[in-house]
């Protein structure tokens, strides 16, 4: 699996429109300028969560973007799958010169990537933006510190390898 740019751009804007929405709509311009994300690419990726109904756009002064669901309703699976990222590790196993071979290492391999990929799905599918936002919330609240991951960083919540449920990395 390669997690690109378009995939983790489109959940760090969905978490910026989460943060600073509180119900009202959301410029896509806020969105760019706090991210430093481009505003073309935003447009390309706002319009495939308008269409997988991941969001929805408000027209008029005042006008932007708000959440088509209820934070809690939409996971980072649904993100990734409204913007076209492909998390199947085993999307290259099919049709290639290794198939052709039929081996028993052959199989064993494709059904291990094949399972690694329902465990990356199933994880996706359980972590909902509601989750990240108030893991996000606590973070700040138990360090005293901003919400950037620079500031985690360097006060050393982010130093061990040992990851929680939802992908944040305890001390």
């Amino acid at each position: 699996m390669r997690l690109t740019s378009k995939g983790r751009y489109a959940v760090r804007a969905m978490l910026d429109l989460t943060t600073h929405s509180n119900g009202n709509p959301v410029r896509l311009q806020e969105i760019s300028t706090r991210q430093n994300i481009s505003l073309h690419y935003l447009e390309q990726l706002f319009r495939k969560l308008r269409n997988g109904q991941a969001v929805k756009s408000v027209r008029g002064p005042g006008g932007g973007y708000v959440l088509a669901r209820n934070m809690d309703q939409i996971t980072i699976k649904d993100i990734l799958d409204c913007v076209g990222e492909n998390i199947n590790p085993a999307r290259d196993i099919v049709g290639t010169e290794a198939e052709a071979a039929n081996s028993l290492e052959f199989h064993l391999s494709k059904n291990y990537f094949m399972n690694l990929g329902i465990i990356m799905k199933e994880y996706l599918a359980t972590t909902s933006l509601g989750d990240l936002v108030r893991k996000s919330k606590e973070t700040e609240a138990e360090a005293g510190i901003g919400g950037n991951a620079e500031s985690h960083s360097q006060s050393g919540i982010l130093t061990s390898a040992i990851r929680n449920p939802i992908g944040e990395i305890n001390q």
